[in-house]
């Protein structure tokens, strides 16, 4: 890419793209799709470098930032932008210091050049994230079993555990344990590839579109090692259940391990083929629960280390004592404060990590929709059925327009489901009701005040 060091950030544009505009409306888009607390810490001083050849240059403000953000963010950048213009294809990220833009370019090719890109990108031939390692994999009684059967399958590929069937709850650790088997093997020069369940799919039913059905079989089979992540997503998919048999079969009947994750159980895995459930439980199933008190604190302590970041013996406590849920809660905690950290130029105290994590503190998960139903009409002195009900009486409305919001922002829950659970409605009443509580809340602070007691009543 040409140099464009001497160019303010703000005019460098090709293709006859504002891209100013253009990331203005991609900031709108991905605002409505995460948590205001992972909106503001990263992508906050963001913005496009240049459009070149359907390559945007996305500046970011740290080199912590652009690693966060490309791992965890990316896809969705990229089906945003792709969205909103024909001529964006890709991503690269350079660290533009702050009010430093001009530099944007040369920062790049410093950046590059100083670091090895192959130890900081997904490789494209097995999807491998190098990230995932047994080296940055924290072992403890939660999840102890499961990573000796993933070192037992390094071990003896093939042969041990196979097929190796990880399930738990998200942000438990499967990705990184199973993407850590498959780089070890790589090392040793197997033949990896690591693919989703759902991209397996589409895959799948591309490769029926062009012709290519044979093309398919063959690539997948050419693999020493299989690893397929969120295996429930295959459910009700008949099609792809049946090839991912004979594939299973090919693979098996030759020795090649496989590894799969799931949320739950495969015994528990409705809409899936008998015949197939009963290829996962041939193998070795293991459970990884959410982590104990004692493994959260070993988490952030070695995540604290990863990062050169000092966390002082009270603020782990607190950490690990108040964020009951997955690691990847405890990651979002831990890099929050890194930010502000590195902002500041100094260690926090307890009273400002209290303070920062307040109002980021999600309520547990495991709570169903009429729990929430419920908490939330009683915190308004409604009856709950009362909620489910065609009415539009303002004492209601409110209630059931803030459960929507919740759910959808604190639980995930998707529109459809949330309109089926709340008395049937269609789900475009329920965007409607969660995007104008978005918008009053930004003008109220006693809206704000509400939402706040409501989730510190729902943990």
């Amino acid at each position: 890419m040409s140099s464009i060091s001497n160019v303010p950030s703000s005019v460098v544009q090709t293709e006859q793209v504002d891209i100013k505009k253009l990331w203005d409306d991609a900031l709108v888009n991905i605002e409505l799709s995460i948590t205001a607390a992972n909106f503001k810490t990263w992508f906050r001083d963001t913005h496009i470098v240049s459009l070149e050849d359907g390559t945007v240059t996305l500046g970011v403000p740290s080199v912590f930032v652009r690693d966060w953000v490309q791992d965890k963010f990316q896809p969705m950048i990229l089906k945003t932008l792709r969205e909103l213009s024909p001529h964006a294809r890709s991503i690269e990220y350079v660290v533009v210091q702050r009010n430093n833009k001009k530099q944007a370019a040369s920062q790049k090719q410093t950046v590059n050049a100083a670091l090895p890109l192959e130890e900081y990108y997904i490789n494209k031939n097995d999807n491998l994230n190098p990230k995932y390692v047994f080296e940055t994999f924290v072992v403890g009684p939660f999840n102890e079993l499961a990573h000796a059967a993933a070192k037992t399958v390094v071990e003896k590929p093939g042969i041990a555990y196979n097929p190796l069937f990880i399930h738990g709850k998200t942000g438990h650790g499967k990705t990184h344990l199973i993407q850590a088997v498959g780089n070890q093997l790589k090392r040793v020069g197997k033949k990896v590839f690591y693919v989703t369940s759902e991209k397996f799919t589409v895959d799948y039913f591309n490769s029926l579109q062009n012709g290519t059905a044979n093309s398919f079989k063959e690539r997948y089979r050419q693999y020493d090692i299989l690893i397929m992540d969120d295996i429930q997503f295959l459910a009700q998919k008949e099609k792809t259940q049946e090839e991912l048999f004979h594939l299973f079969n090919a693979m098996h009947d030759n020795n090649k391990q496989i590894v799969f994750s799931s949320d739950i159980h495969p015994a528990l895995l409705s809409g899936m083929e008998e015949r197939l459930q009963s290829r996962f439980t041939q193998g070795m199933i293991i459970d990884i629960p959410a982590p104990d008190v004692e493994s959260r604190s070993a988490i952030l302590r070695a995540k604290a280390a990863q990062n050169s970041l000092t966390l002082e013996n009270d603020v782990v406590t607190h950490l690990a004592t108040t964020i009951e849920g997955n690691i990847r809660e405890l990651e979002g905690a831990l890099n929050t404060i890194l930010c502000q950290s590195q902002l500041l130029g100094r260690t926090l105290s307890i009273e400002e990590v209290k303070l920062l994590i307040k109002n980021s503190t999600r309520p547990r998960k495991s709570l169903a929709v009429s729990d929430v139903v419920d908490k939330i009409a009683r915190y308004f002195d409604v009856e709950p059925a009362s909620i489910y009900e065609k009415t539009r009486r303002k004492e209601v409305v409110k209630p059931r327009q803030l459960i929507m919001y919740i759910l959808r922002e604190d639980f995930k829950v998707s529109y459809p489901c949330i309109g089926q659970k709340i008395g049937g409605r269609d789900h475009t009443t329920v965007i409607h009701s969660c995007e104008k509580i978005k918008r009053e809340v930004k003008d109220s602070s006693d809206l704000e005040e509400e939402i706040a007691q409501i989730r510190m009543l729902l943990k």
